[in-house]
């Protein structure tokens, strides 16, 4: 059995199943970091930082599925999956953009920026992450991505992330 040096998994090895799980586990990870990421108090810096955890989570999971991966694709593929999601979450993208310049304004921009950006790198992360999991396991590679055939995923997605952020835990 021989182990991937790069994400300590075998991935020749695994079922299907298990690759999704340790895929999902993986995005949930990035996603935390993205959220630490947009804490960064730097407007324009966080939104940088947050597409390179983004890309370097597109990496991980290009290893856990075995497609083939390079920075440019990865950078090109990130790059035309939220061109192509402006129009269908405006709200999303643009409360980004903002959070992270108003945390150029003093006091009350700065704490509208830090409340907000968290809350929006971690969940675009997420359902990046998500996109690809579905791409990657249904055979797909970064040459083939087509990220208009994800819209309705991805509306699925932030439903679903809504509901979460909406209902009270419950013990």
């Amino acid at each position: 059995m021989a182990q991937d040096a790069t994400t300590g998994s075998d991935n020749v090895e695994m079922t299907d199943q298990q690759r999704d799980e340790q895929a999902s586990q993986l995005v949930d990870r990035y996603s935390l970091w993205s959220g630490a990421a947009g804490l960064i108090p730097v407007p324009i810096v966080d939104v940088v930082v947050v597409g390179g955890v983004q890309l370097q989570m597109l990496r991980k999971l290009s290893e856990i599925y075995g497609v083939p991966f390079s920075d440019n694709m990865g950078k090109s593929v990130l790059a035309s999956l939220a061109g192509s999601l402006i129009p269908a979450s405006t709200a999303t993208t643009t409360a980004m953009g903002v959070g992270s310049l108003m945390k150029g304004l003093p006091g009350i921009g700065t704490m509208v920026g830090a409340l907000t950006m968290p809350a929006f790198s971690a969940g675009a992360t997420y359902i990046i992450g998500k996109v690809f999991i579905q791409h990657f396991a249904s055979g797909g590679t970064l040459l083939d991505f087509n990220p208009p055939d994800y819209r309705e995923f991805i509306k699925a997605q932030k439903e679903r992330l809504h509901r979460f952020k909406s209902s009270p835990p419950t013990n």
